[in-house]
């Protein structure tokens, strides 16, 4: 499916703060630390963290936010060289967010977002031809310029010849409206080489959450050749054309939920650069995400090579639930 392990990733990139130690609620805070956050930018640095190349498509603010997000970036290897500044009132998303799974709060802060101002001149000044594969994310979906920017980053992508990645993401406070957000979701379905959500996204998109199944499989028959279905401890569903494949997930004790997503994008895409067959991607994917919740934070918490291989030849294995 890839044929090279260099990735252009279209979509967030932005500050998370977590009240420390682990276990704090925000509401007791005294000490915080911070790290680089968003979706993309998180895709991207487990893709570095695996070996591969990553370079984000995104905006953020001309300000000392903006800056801190870059110069992260910069440490783990991302490459930025399409990272613009806004200019204006426009500000880089900033995530509030507690190392906790009971009663787990995440508070995070879009208004006028930076990353909303990414617009069609930034994705076409992209060297298309340069890459092996492309990412998006639904959040970059949300709102203008940026929509218009991602439908048209999904056509450079296909007339360059690359496979496109598409995680569903769905966040309702970035969005106008449900109905809104479910036809341009799909309409976005629809371009994509490879679509990944979860069992309440897909059935979001489908207006019913019984029928989300049927949505992924309906998407295989739209164009996709790839669609997996996560169900959270059920594990997740594998759909292709040639049918449907169920697989479990590795089990530990997390110490929030954060991450995961991000990370099991990064792990599966990173497997398909390596030449792994589909069932094994996504058991790596699987693995990342299970590291990745066990940690603080979500960018320092994904895990790279040894460590991914090393929790796989130790941990029994996935199960379904």
């Amino acid at each position: 499916m890839l044929n090279g392990d260099r990735f252009v990733i279209v979509g967030r990139a932005g500050m998370d703060f977590y009240p420390d130690p682990p276990g704090t609620r925000t509401e007791d805070g005294a000490t915080w630390i911070s790290a680089l956050g968003g979706s993309a930018a998180n895709t991207a640095v487990q893709i570095v963290k695996l070996g591969g190349r990553a370079d984000i498509v995104t905006c953020v603010s001309d300000d000392a936010v903006g800056r801190y997000v870059c110069n992260r970036l910069d440490h783990y290897g991302v490459g930025r060289a399409h990272v613009r500044a806004a200019g204006g009132e426009a500000r880089t998303s900033l995530a509030i967010v507690e190392t906790t799974i009971e009663d787990h709060q995440s508070v995070i802060y879009r208004n006028g977002a930076a990353d909303f101002e990414m617009n069609v001149a930034d994705v076409e000044a992209v060297d298309w031809d340069g890459y092996d594969a492309m990412i998006t994310a639904g959040t970059v979906f949300a709102a203008e310029p940026s929509r218009t920017a991602a439908f048209r980053a999904l056509e450079l992508a296909r007339e360059a010849g690359m496979p496109t990645f598409f995680d569903i993401d769905y966040r309702p406070y970035s969005w106008p409206s449900a109905a809104e957000a479910s036809g341009v979701l799909s309409r976005a379905g629809t371009m994509a080489d490879v679509i990944v959500g979860n069992d309440v996204e897909f059935g979001f998109m489908a207006g019913d959450y019984e029928a989300g199944l049927d949505k992924a499989h309906c998407l295989i028959g739209a164009g996709a050749g790839v669609v997996i279905y996560k169900m959270g401890e059920k594990g997740a569903v594998t759909i292709t054309g040639a049918g449907a494949e169920r697989s479990g997930i590795w089990r530990v004790d997390a110490l929030k939920p954060t991450g995961a997503g991000d990370s099991f994008m990064g792990g599966f895409v990173s497997a398909l650069a390596q030449g792994r067959e589909i069932a094994e991607a996504v058991a790596r994917g699987s693995a990342c995400a299970a590291i990745t919740v066990t940690r603080p934070t979500c960018s320092a918490a994904l895990p790279d090579t040894g460590e991914l291989d090393r929790f796989m030849a130790d941990h029994p294995g996935p199960t379904e639930d």
